[in-house]
């Protein structure tokens, strides 16, 4: 159960940095989309870390 769980979270957190990825190469990305991804991102990170 508990890898289930870890496996979720790491492809929530690659589905958020490719969402990321996608942003920063629009012609005008939207900083504040931005900030909230990479914050979104970083919460996923820190809850994958705090399992193990």
């Amino acid at each position: 159960m508990q890898q289930a769980h870890i496996s979720a979270l790491e492809t929530r957190h690659a589905d958020i940095d490719a969402r990321i990825v996608e942003e920063e190469h629009r012609p005008m990305p939207d900083m504040s989309t931005l900030t909230r991804l990479k914050k979104e991102k970083l919460k996923v990170k820190e809850a994958i870390e705090g399992i193990h």
